[in-house]
């Protein structure tokens, strides 16, 4: 009787234990219905609408013409290439003066660093068509750039900086940097420095003690801030359609020339979910060979 008064009172324990489970989740359900509700109408309403109208022909009807239009015209695929290519570029160059100017800061006393990262973040107080067409006037042929060059005898005749991928380039990067400096300066920072000691007492030189240790514990904010940098330009407008001139056409120029100019909203639609379907193409592959989470998160 014992026996079967235990196991009675375990089954009410556990069905208990359900019940209050239950119980709990409709509570954890009920506190993220708000975001949960949010993120539905902000994302994913917005993306399903998008499926929908690219599968939208130019008569109102279903149809694969839009799809169709990029895989048979070569020009589509060369947009797609600029955009990549361009992307890569902007976030190889972000990395290379990114990287060493975050250590810098990492190096230097608390309230000098934060001196320093007012002035990284500076451009982020200035609207970012502003600061487009300010690189437009500082880098066209009777710019501030050419003149100062010439003057000190760098080059003798003007050179074209402005609509061509050059111009693009410096404008995108210049844009960008923030972006990649502020995940690798909070990794940096969040370095024990006692290790660079330890590996200076086991013999290691300082070239070797940053290869070997400091670069390692920093690549979860390079990769974090690379791959930002990388996805952002895949979407960026302003900047290439300014500097670019109309002669460097990106994805999103594309879509907007689509709707502005051709008022179809089929093929745009079309472009935005290729676009956004090589994007999460490339989070899936950058999450089979890094842990993402880490990266989000600059641990190590």
């Amino acid at each position: 009787m014992a026996g079967m008064s235990d196991m009675a009172s375990a089954f009410i324990y556990a069905d208990g234990l359900r019940r209050d489970e239950r119980l709990e989740r409709l509570k954890l359900f009920g506190l993220s219905s708000p975001a949960i509700l949010l993120v539905l109408v902000i994302l994913v309403i917005p993306v399903g609408w998008l499926f929908f109208v690219s599968f939208i022909g130019a008569d109102g009807q279903f149809s694969m013409e839009n799809y169709e239009r990029m895989i048979t015209r070569k020009s589509y695929f060369r947009i797609f290439i600029t955009t990549f290519k361009i992307s890569l570029f902007a976030t190889a160059l972000c990395i290379l003066i990114g990287y060493p100017l975050a250590y810098f800061m990492s190096q230097l006393p608390n309230r000098i660093a934060n001196l320093c990262m007012i002035t990284v973040l500076l451009p982020f107080w200035t609207s970012l068509l502003v600061r487009t067409y300010a690189w437009l006037v500082l880098l066209q042929k009777r710019g501030l750039v050419n003149d100062w060059a010439i003057s000190l005898g760098l080059w003798d005749e003007p050179i074209k900086m402005v609509h061509n991928m050059t111009g693009t380039l410096i404008g995108m990067v210049h844009i960008m940097l923030p972006f990649l400096i502020l995940p690798v300066y909070s990794a940096m920072k969040q370095i024990d420095r006692d290790l660079l000691k330890a590996a200076s007492n086991l013999g290691a030189s300082p070239r070797r003690a940053f290869w070997t240790v400091f670069f390692p514990l920093s690549t979860p904010g390079l990769f974090a801030g690379a791959l930002m940098v990388f996805v952002l330009c895949l979407g960026f407008f302003v900047t290439p359609a300014v500097l670019g001139g109309g002669k460097v056409i990106m994805v999103s120029m594309k879509i907007v020339s689509n709707i502005e100019l051709f008022v179809n909203w089929g093929a745009a639609s079309a472009l935005g979910v290729v676009l956004l379907t090589l994007t999460v193409f490339v989070l899936w592959i950058a999450s089979r060979f890094l842990n993402l989470e880490n990266i989000a998160g600059g641990g190590h």
